[in-house]
Order: structure tokens, then C-alpha cells, then sequence
């Protein structure tokens, strides 16, 4: 999508961050005494990290034109124009620093100033060859990926699939220009005129995508799937319930296994979405293990539990700045009534004595860690630990991308009031709590020597392994007629364009070299 050579940006971004480095060298010493007279102030700064810092920031920015200070005359090409008043929008200001370097600040998460992470926005108006940094400046985190080769994603109008940027363009230090606060700069060069341009943390999978991909379920007419709305957000948004299984499965007499399932209820943790796309479109599928698990398990998909948070463009709250997953314990009903509804339904299926809430499973992205994992929770009970644990080893067995190791358990009082706590608590020793974590950035494998990164395909791939692998669970591969093999094929999930996709499915080999990575012994 650049115009120019990556070698060449790469080279540009390095010596712009050697200049400024070396001219922040030359005015360390003569601001060191101004320095530690202002190391209260400095302290604040460190708290403003967490509290917000940026706290003018209150909207996201509107077509904003950006050109050199006093310029007065008529718009011209190469005059950036910022918006990111859109669906899962998310910029705060723009700051010129020269013709080629923006600095850009993430708008904080509405009602709640800590969180500064997800951003997405277009430029247009743009001069062909026309080179740039951006540098986003107000992270509130100081961890991150990008220091580990993950970068932002790009599309643009004449090429609408996203692509993550070459790693050797973007730069994740801290710097003291900006409060100290971390920066990631990127390069990029303009390649087309007449295009507009988008950039964002990760894929974004807006409120409106996921309520598309339910109305072509819906209009399939499937009678194995049910869907309905549980309830409505603040701001009057469906709160979607997805019920996959055989009807025969819902009437008969005998005690019924349910799988409830989950998804961003952290707004920013986008491939979440992709990864319980994946789990759907293998549930609906006609592939011979989705037809068994069908007919034995009832599956209750909630795909986005803030669809408020979503909208906005938040990274990780609710429109009235909660984080709904620090509130499982006491949801109000107007405050947080997607998770009170989810909250009510999942302690109504485990009063009835007609089904076994057997496992409860809450998918996030992670934004320091690699691979696909889960985090499970602490028992006593020796056993019940250890049968908690089958369910991790069978998916790394199933997904390449899955990692065991990476797996926990844990009881962290911070986690308290998290679902997967909170319900681990509530229900019997027959269910279990997980959250499944994926990275936005990508996995390493037992053969790879450099992170694999993700991407929208990859991401499904592991949510239809994590619906294979409750065939291994429930011990039905004995079911599969005729012997056909069980692997995931490209035609089981279909995409929201109808599209089929890669294969998932791995062959034995696959499976022995990851044996002993499974076993925890990697």
C-alpha cells in the first residue's frame, strides 16, 4: 500500500528518532535542575497515567483539517484531514509538528479517563508519495506488543482488506516529550491521491458488522439455531443471544449439557469477535462434528456483551465508564443491563434441574502476550483441579495457535469480580469458568522461530477449534460415521460475505510434535 520501498520509511523513521533523541540529549543537562524541582509535578504526571493526563480530550476529532500554524490560504493537497467520528471511532486531538510528523492522542474511554488504548481513524486529503510519522502519544498502558513486532492495521478505499504495517515502521519507546508516557511512531507513505486512508490498534468488528452477520444467520432459516434478543444496552442496543442445537436436544427427558459462551465485554478486544464468529459458523456449519455436537450439547452464544462500549470506540468500558468485567458480583439493572440479563439467565439454566451448565467460557484479547490461552481458576479439591485442565490440553491439541503453557490458574483478588470468578464461585463442581485469551498480535509455534501474526482468518480458525475440541471432550469421535475424518475443512465456516475460508484441520503428525508442548512440558 506504500508507495515507496519499506527499507526506505524504515530508514526515514530511524533517523527522525535519532535527531530527536540527540537533541533531547542536549537539553537533559541544562533541564535537570528544572527537573527535580518539578518532581512533584512529575508524580502527578505518573498517576495522570492511570487518571487520564489528556483530560480535555472528551470527543473524538470531526474531519479535522490540519495544516502548518498560520497557514491562511486555500486547502491543499497534502493538508491531512483526521476523522474519527464514525462507528468504533477513536481519536482525541492532532497536533502538528511539521509537514511530514502528527502527533496524535487517543481520546480516553467515555466516563472513564484510564484507559487509553484502541484507536481508529481515516486521513484523507493526501499528497501521492507524501511520507509521514505518527506518533501516538498518550498510551495508558507501558506494556505493549509493539515492542514486540506488532503493528497497527491500514486499509484504504481502493484496497479494503486490512493489512498490518511492516513491523520495522513502527516504534514503540518512552519519551520525555510526552509526560513521559510511552509513544508508538510509524511511517507511512502515501501511495494514492484520491484514497481515504484507515488505521487502527487492531481489526475492528464494529456493533453493526456482528448485527449483519446475525441477520444472514437468520435469514438461513436454520432450525438447529435460535436467536433472540435477552435485552438492551443504555443506549438501546440489542443484547444478542445465540442458541445452537438440535431441537430434539431442547425437548427430550434427559439432563441436557449446555456451553455458555461469551465475547467483548471489553469493547476494544476486537478479535474476540473473530474468534466467536468462528465458534458460530462451525456450530451452524454441515460439517459431520457440528452435526453430533448438535444433537448432544446445547450451545448459548452471547457475541458482544458492550455493545455500547463498541459503538463508542472504548477500549475497555461501557458508555457510563464501567468495566463491566469488575461487576459480575452486583450488576444494576440500569447501570450494566447487559451483564444483569446474562447475569440473570445463567443463574436461572443453573437452578433447573433439567440442565448442567457445564462450562462457561469468556473470550478477550490480550495485549502483552502471545498466543492463544486460557485462565482457569484455583480448586482445592485435587481432582476437580485437575479435571479443569482437560479441557486447555485438548484445544492445544486441536489449535496450533493454542498455547498450554501460556495457560493459568489462579485466584488473583483483582479478578474477584470478573465472570469467570465470579461464576466459578456460584455454580457446582461439574461446571467450569474459563476466560480465553487471544493476542492481538500473534503466536509462536513449535516450529516457528518469530511470531505468527493473526489475522481476521486465523482468529475464526481458533474459534472453530475451540468448538472442535468439545468433540473430544464429550469423548463422541466414536459417533463420526463412516469413519469420515473430523479435520476442519475450508467449507465449514463460511465468512460474512459468504466466502469460504482455510483450512484449520491438522493431520497426525501436527499432533505428536505438540504433544509434549500439551502436556506441559514445553
Amino acid at each position: 500500500m506504500q508507495a515507496s520501498g519499506s527499507h526506505g520509511l524504515s530508514l526515514f523513521l530511524s533517523l527522525f528518532l535519532l535527531l530527536r533523541c540527540r537533541g533531547n540529549a542536549l537539553k537533559a543537562s541544562a533541564a535537570l535542575m528544572e527537573r527535580k524541582m518539578e518532581e512533584n509535578t512529575d508524580r502527578n504526571v505518573e498517576a495522570g497515567s492511570e487518571t487520564g493526563g489528556e483530560d480535555a480530550l472528551v470527543g473524538n476529532v470531526n474531519k479535522l483539517t490540519v495544516s502548518p500554524p498560520g497557514y491562511t490560504g486555500p486547502l491543499r493537497k497534502g493538508h491531512l484531514i483526521f476523522d474519527a467520528c464514525f462507528e468504533s471511532g477513536n481519536l482525541g486531538r492532532v497536533d502538528y509538528i511539521s509537514d511530514f510528523e502528527f502527533d496524535l492522542f487517543i481520546r480516553p474511554d467515555t466516563c472513564n479517563p484510564r484507559f487509553r488504548v484502541w484507536f481508529n481513524f481515516t486521513v484523507e486529503n493526501v499528497r501521492e508519495t507524501q511520507r509521514v510519522i505518527f506518533n501516538i502519544v498518550n498510551f495508558s498502558k507501558t506494556k505493549s506488543l509493539y515492542r514486540d513486532g506488532m503493528s497497527p492495521v491500514v486499509k484504504s478505499t481502493s484496497r479494503p482488506k486490512w493489512q498490518r504495517l511492516p513491523p520495522k515502521n513502527v516504534y514503540y519507546y518512552r519519551c520525555p516529550d510526552h509526560r513521559r508516557n510511552y509513544v508508538m511512531s510509524f511511517a507511512f507513505c502515501f501511495d494514492q491521491e484520491d484514497d481515504v486512508y484507515q488505521f487502527a490498534y487492531c481489526y475492528p468488528y464494529t456493533y453493526t458488522r456482528l448485527q449483519h452477520y446475525l441477520a444472514s444467520l437468520e435469514r438461513r432459516n436454520l432450525p438447529y439455531l435460535q436467536r433472540e434478543q435477552l435485552g438492551l444496552s443504555v443506549q438501546q442496543r440489542r443484547l444478542d443471544l445465540l442458541t445452537i442445537t438440535n431441537s430434539e436436544n431442547v425437548s427430550s427427558e434427559r439432563e441436557k449439557k449446555l456451553v455458555f459462551l461469551t465475547a467483548r465485554v471489553h469493547p476494544g478486544e476486537s478479535p474476540a469477535s473473530f474468534v466467536c464468529q468462528g465458534v458460530i459458523d462451525f456450530l451452524v456449519s454441515q460439517h459431520p462434528v457440528a452435526q453430533i455436537l448438535r444433537d448432544h450439547v446445547i450451545f448459548k452464544i452471547v457475541p458482544m456483551l458492550n455493545p455500547d462500549g463498541v459503538y463508542l470506540g472504548n477500549y475497555r468500558c461501557s458508555l457510563m465508564g464501567f468495566d463491566l468485567n469488575r461487576h459480575w458480583q452486583d450488576p444494576s439493572p440500569w447501570a450494566q443491563p447487559t451483564l444483569h440479563a446474562v447475569k440473570q439467565l445463567i443463574v436461572q439454566m443453573d437452578q433447573d434441574p433439567s440442565v448442567s451448565l457445564e462450562f462457561y467460557i469468556d473470550v478477550h484479547s490480550h495485549s502483552t502476550m502471545l498466543n492463544g490461552f486460557m485462565y482457569g481458576n484455583v480448586f482445592e479439591d485435587e481432582e476437580r483441579a485437575q479435571r479443569q485442565a482437560v479441557f486447555p490440553r485438548l484445544l492445544c491439541q486441536n489449535a496450533p495457535d493454542f498455547s498450554f503453557s501460556n495457560t493459568s490458574f489462579n485466584r488473583d483478588k483483582v479478578k474477584a469480580g470478573t465472570g469467570r470468578r465470579f461464576l466459578g464461585g456460584l455454580l457446582d463442581d461439574t461446571s467450569y469458568c474459563y476466560t480465553l485469551e487471544v493476542s492481538f498480535y500473534g503466536y509462536m509455534t513449535v516450529a516457528s522461530t518469530a511470531p505468527v501474526p493473526y489475522s481476521e482468518e486465523i482468529y475464526m480458525k481458533l474459534g472453530r477449534n475451540v468448538a472442535r475440541t468439545f468433540l473430544d471432550y464429550y469423548k463422541l469421535s466414536n459417533l463420526i460415521k463412516d469413519n469420515r475424518p473430523t479435520n476442519i475443512h475450508s467449507t465449514d465456516g463460511m465468512s460474512q460475505t459468504g466466502k469460504s475460508k482455510t483450512g484449520v484441520g491438522r493431520d497426525t503428525s501436527d499432533r505428536k510434535s505438540e504433544k509434549n508442548q500439551c502436556s506441559g512440558r514445553s
